[in-house]
């Protein structure tokens, strides 16, 4: 063994002796080889051993540009020479005051004020405790409205808030002692529709749901909330036109306040800038992360429209402050990136390039129809789910155990493409960057991987 493999195989021990990986089952992972990425170009991984991968999850949805982004990097590179970090507490910084302007003008017209934090976790517990601290102030301490609502088969980010408006019990359950009060509505989920209806006939029965356990609880309901147009963690579970929509209209119908959950669907993943556009949609708080920096540095905002903001002024001696923030809050290394990051959105004009990329990604993902074990190929702009059954004709879902997501991603990671499995639910977001030899490439990775392992 020479000196290079030995630090390789050191390196790759040292992971697993000391790296407690995110959603990662460790007794398993320590048996497997790990893959340690040691740098990147445009949409492609590099490994310490030089294998190359296609970034096939925009490295957990973040990367937009490719990595590596000239323009990004040099805007963090020129802030570094100026302050690296300042805290955002009684004072600010001319990136964060300058992406906040950004922010309002690109973000749905109610919206008029940006808090920052560092991570889409933190910008939904932010927007929870604002909706709770609003009806407080509107209402008195003797408000009602104390509890929210979300979907059946959300996901709202990890710490204790969000998790308490998350509803997937794989995730969530084993938490339930610590979590506070939520009411859940059922999910737009048209493949496993839990009201067993269809699509378009049941006319958008699970709204007509959602309606009605709203006027039930609306005196105690301060928020709801929602993931626009496509629940992410749940394996991309694309709502029917006309859902958020409705969604909308029953919040304003009984009082109470919006907050779209935009950390996954924001900044060009369904094709639109926001999600929310697709519907003309405004929300009263708006989450935003992931992209935000083009997938180079943490960083999450929550906006909010004046009606919510004007709720906390008052004497200090009211005590009506919001208080809540976080160190890295309008960290000015990770403004700088966001800045820059809309910027390439401007001067490359990408989302006029996406619906042509997104129709390419469509058609070739007809091909994966021709796989007898995927049941449905979901699909809005860049966020696919492709749902692995093992009966097509009843929808049988495979067994846990059988870890078919995983045994997928793996072929795919050997033939040279990064994805990542939600269960039975092979995830592809690529970079908006991808080209079409790119796409046609991914979806042919990931069919080979697929008859692979279920049809060998």
């Amino acid at each position: 063994m020479n000196r290079e493999e030995k630090f390789i195989q050191e390196l790759k021990d040292k992971d697993r002796k000391f790296v407690w990986h995110p959603f990662t089952q460790m007794q398993e992972y320590v048996e497997e080889e790990p893959v340690i990425i040691d740098r990147a170009e445009g949409i492609t991984l590099i490994d310490i051993e030089g294998h190359r991968y296609i970034d096939g999850v925009s490295s957990l949805w973040v990367n937009l540009h490719g990595h590596r982004k000239t323009e990004i990097d040099e805007a963090v590179k020129a802030q570094i020479d100026r302050v690296s970090h300042s805290t955002l507490l009684g004072l600010s910084n001319v990136p964060a005051v300058e992406l906040a302007e950004k922010l309002v003008a690109i973000t749905p017209a109610s919206l008029k004020k940006v808090f920052y934090s560092d991570s889409g976790s933190t910008a939904v517990e932010i927007a929870l405790k604002m909706a709770f601290q609003y009806y407080r102030h509107i209402e008195g301490k003797e408000s009602k409205k104390t509890r929210f609502m979300a979907l059946t088969n959300s996901y709202h980010g990890d710490t204790i808030g969000s998790v308490s408006v998350g509803g997937i019990s794989l995730f969530h359950e084993i938490f339930r002692p610590l979590l506070f009060s939520c009411s859940f509505a059922p999910s737009p989920y048209c493949y496993r529709c839990p009201l067993e209806r269809e699509f378009p006939s049941c006319r958008l029965a699970c709204a007509d749901a959602l309606e009605e356990q709203v006027s039930q609880e609306q005196d105690e309901i301060a928020a709801l909330i929602i993931e626009p147009l496509v629940q992410g963690a749940a394996g991309m579970l694309t709502a029917p036109t006309g859902y958020l929509r409705r969604v909308r209209e029953i919040c304003d119908r009984f009082n109470i306040l919006m907050i779209a959950d935009e950390v996954a669907t924001g900044f060009g993943r369904t094709g639109t800038m926001f999600a929310c556009e697709q519907e003309d949609v405004a929300p009263d708080l708006l989450c935003l992360a992931k992209g935000i920096t083009g997938g180079t540095l943490p960083l999450a905002a929550t906006l909010t429209s004046q009606k919510v903001y004007d709720a906390f002024l008052g004497t200090y001696a009211e005590l009506k402050t919001f208080f809540h923030g976080h160190t890295y809050t309008g960290n000015p290394l990770a403004c700088a990136a966001a800045l820059a990051n809309l910027t390439v959105f401007e001067r490359e004009h990408v989302l006029e390039e996406l619906p042509g990329k997104i129709s390419f990604l469509t058609k070739e993902l007809e091909k994966l129809k021709g796989c007898r074990h995927v049941g449905e190929i979901r699909q809005r702009g860049f966020m696919v789910g492709i749902e692995m059954v093992t009966d097509r004709s009843d929808r049988t879902p495979y067994p846990a155990a059988e870890k078919i997501g995983h045994r997928i991603i793996l072929a795919a990671r050997e033939r040279g493409l990064i994805i990542r499995p939600l269960g039975n639910v092979i995830v592809l977001m690529p970079p908006l960057c991808i080209t079409p030899d790119e796409i046609r490439e991914i979806v042919a990775i990931t069919e080979a991987a697929i008859r692979d392992v279920t049809e060998s």
